[in-house]
């Protein structure tokens, strides 16, 4: 299934730094899987999905994801979860279960750990600390385009502190750091 996921990502990104974070969102999904008894691997390829039509299709993104995961044999609640982490951005597809909610959190969150884990002399996340990640989150210079508010909001969704999401997410990306260039 992951192979499968991964050629259809790559089929549709040709930058590296997609595939990348593709690849950060699969890893904490998996994580996030583990903890709740779910199946990583389907978890996982949602995670490494959800920007499929990003770089062809910026403008038309989470709505072209629909077709082409469609035409590739995803079924209706794969498709949902993907398009569901768009909600109040780009689609009006409310994240619902659980793992549609981690989702929703985590894809900004993402963004911001990898660019804090990059400042690093070690440039990885090994080393990095919720407490350099929160200080990061709170300089809205740092990271500019990662929106906070989404990142908030899906804590809300989630019953969690920022913190321990934060936590969440670094754990995650340590278990596939080499793969993740982080």
């Amino acid at each position: 299934m992951r192979k499968k996921a991964l050629a259809l990502l790559r089929q549709y990104n040709e930058s590296e730094a997609l595939v990348r974070h593709g690849m950060q969102v699969e890893a904490i999904m998996r994580f996030y899987a583990r903890q709740a008894g779910e199946d990583p691997e389907y978890w996982g390829c949602v995670g490494l999905l959800h920007d499929v039509d990003y770089e062809r299709y910026p403008e038309e993104h989470c709505k072209r994801a629909v077709e082409i995961l469609k035409e590739n044999g995803y079924d209706e609640a794969f498709i949902h979860a993907v398009v569901s982490h768009g909600f109040g951005l780009v689609t009006d597809v409310e994240p619902q279960l659980y793992m549609e909610k981690v989702l929703y959190t985590i894809d900004e969150l993402s963004g911001l750990i990898n660019a804090a884990a990059i400042m690093r002399p070690s440039r990885s996340v090994m080393d990095l600390e919720v407490k350099s990640v929160k200080k990061k989150f709170k300089d809205k210079k740092f990271a500019a385009g990662v929106d906070r508010q989404v990142i908030l909001d899906g804590c809300q969704r989630l019953g969690a502190e920022l913190d321990q999401v934060m936590e969440q997410c670094i754990l995650g990306m340590r278990e596939n750091h080499e793969e993740i260039g982080l």
